[in-house]
């Protein structure tokens, strides 16, 4: 039985894992939207969501600028800290801390979406776009 077994292991050793969740992360947070099979996705939607999260938390601070106290201060460079760990380019860092955080600010969580696609031609597999909610003109 698979009780108290949480994530989906994905025929792959932990730090494959998470190193292929950090690369879609990332590539979401570059592209907007990314094509993969709805396993994979389904699982990375809680992974996004969480980077997300870090750079929403602190618009607040980001939008004072040069009028944030140094507690506040500390609080970005911690949050960017954090979401470095999973986002592993500058420019989407960037964008997570610029568009993506401003972007969601008011909204309380669902960042990403799932939309079924196809299902591949060579292995059958299912095939499922994730997006990022109301970006780039999206619904």
């Amino acid at each position: 039985m698979r009780h108290r077994k949480s994530g989906r292991i994905l025929g792959r050793t932990s730090s494959h894992r998470t190193a292929m969740y950090n690369n879609m992360v990332t590539s979401l947070l570059l592209h907007g939207r990314i094509e993969t099979t709805e396993p994979k996705a389904k699982e990375l939607r809680g992974y996004a969501d969480a980077t997300i999260w870090w750079g929403i938390s602190v618009q607040p601070f980001i939008a004072k600028g040069d009028k944030a106290t140094p507690e506040e201060r500390a609080k970005v460079i911690h949050a960017r800290r954090q979401a470095a760990r999973t986002v592993k380019t500058k420019d989407a860092l960037a964008r997570l801390f610029g568009e993506i955080g401003a972007h969601f600010q008011t909204r309380k969580g669902g960042y990403t979406r799932m939309l079924k696609t196809r299902t591949r031609k060579g292995d059958a597999a299912k095939m499922a776009f994730v997006e990022l909610v109301g970006l780039n003109g999206q619904g």
